[in-house]
């Protein structure tokens, strides 16, 4: 499986951004599926996933709110859709999906990776 992350910009505080990751490859339409971010000098962190089944989605407390994941299954695509930006939302934002349908927060149990997209937010 491949995922092509696209997207980030730069744009203002307050202003809005759509990241989307399209999926190639041998893909299942049910698998979970991420998105982390690292900023410079900091570790990669759990932005919000979405899965199928249980708990629709989940969200970092820090863009709950702010930020919305959603996936179009027919385009085996995923986006996040983020507004109200702030500086502090500036990363490198990567896509991940796991095997399973369950949602997880932890980087480690996600089993492929897109190759980062960048965002970045202005005061």
């Amino acid at each position: 499986v491949q995922l092509q992350a696209s997207g980030g910009g730069s744009v203002q505080t307050g202003g809005s951004l759509r990241l989307s990751c399209a999926a190639s490859g041998r893909t299942f339409s049910n698998n979970a599926k991420g998105w982390f971010r690292q900023a410079p000098g900091k570790e990669r962190e759990f932005v919000a996933a979405i899965g199928w089944g249980g708990p629709a989605a989940y969200y970092a407390d820090s863009v709950k709110g702010r930020f919305t994941i959603s996936r179009d299954i027919a385009k085996g695509t995923v986006y996040l859709q983020m507004n109200s930006l702030k500086p502090a939302d500036t990363a490198v934002y990567y896509c991940a999906g796991r095997r399973y349908s369950s949602i997880s927060m932890d980087a480690s149990t996600y089993d492929y990776w897109g190759q980062g997209t960048l965002v970045t937010v202005s005061s």
